[in-house]
């Protein structure tokens, strides 16, 4: 299906037509949203109820639900820190 799908975008654009359109979906934490996070890590996992002082992803997941109620997974939690560096 795909090779179907992006011969007949050859035939209709040419080689343009076949150019990425960017990312498939928007983030969901918006740049100001992701500043915030950056706070909330900053004060610790103490400040979030752990008794250690080691942010795991699974952890980061838990606080980015409580603060801004969207749900991630430990992989998106993970693609989501690489791409804000």
């Amino acid at each position: 299906r795909s090779v179907q799908r992006w011969r007949q975008l050859w035939d209709e654009g040419g080689p343009r037509a076949l150019r990425s359109q960017g990312p498939a979906s928007l983030p969901r934490l918006s740049q100001k949203q992701f500043a915030q996070l950056e706070a909330e890590l900053a004060t610790g996992p103490a400040a979030h109820g752990w008794e250690d002082q080691r942010w795991t992803l699974a952890r980061i997941k838990t606080v980015i639900g409580r603060r801004f109620h969207l749900t991630y997974t430990i992989q998106g939690v993970r693609k989501m820190l690489v791409r804000n560096g």
